[in-house]
């Protein structure tokens, strides 16, 4: 009696380790097919939801935002983003921008002597925006610094009074 409840213990462990292998041999997220993007305009065509997600959690950083900032909630269910729609004006702003950034990068960063060399500080959206959504428009005070004497010697620091 013993030895057939035994016999049955060991069958039924058995097959639910079968079960729990060919269960496991299934696709997995990793191995599942890639999420397809959808209204990519700014993104290169070669662009995976992986790079675009990772480029748009930088956005959220360097602005202070969340995804709804630039993107519409979804008309189904409200809780939920409308990723692809263009409804919210504010994308199209964030398109321009990342237009404006990769243009200077390429024109002037890139330029720059032997900045294929040296660790050059590209432009990001958080050299103007600085973890906030509007930049601050306020240009810091220059000093004034005395003009420089006519006979060319060094004139001396200003003094703080």
């Amino acid at each position: 009696m013993i030895l057939l409840q035994r016999k049955k213990l060991l069958i039924i462990t058995a097959l639910t380790a079968v079960s729990a292998f060919m269960i496991l041999s299934f696709k997995t997220d990793d191995q599942q097919e890639p999420k397809k993007l959808k209204n990519i305009k700014v993104f290169p065509a070669t662009a995976t939801y992986r790079e675009v997600d990772h480029a748009m959690d930088e956005f959220k950083v360097e602005l202070g935002v969340k995804c709804n900032y630039c993107h519409a909630a979804s008309k189904t269910d409200p809780k939920k983003m409308d990723m692809p729609s263009d409804e919210n004006p504010k994308k199209d702003i964030a398109r321009d921008m990342i237009r404006m950034t990769d243009e200077m990068n390429k024109k002037y960063i890139s330029m720059i002597p032997h900045a294929d060399t040296v660790k050059v500080q590209m432009i990001t959206c958080n050299t103007c925006h600085r973890g906030v959504a509007k930049p601050n428009a306020v240009i810091p005070a220059q000093p004034k610094w005395p003009a420089p004497p006519a006979n060319g010697t060094t004139p001396p620091p200003p003094h703080d009074k």
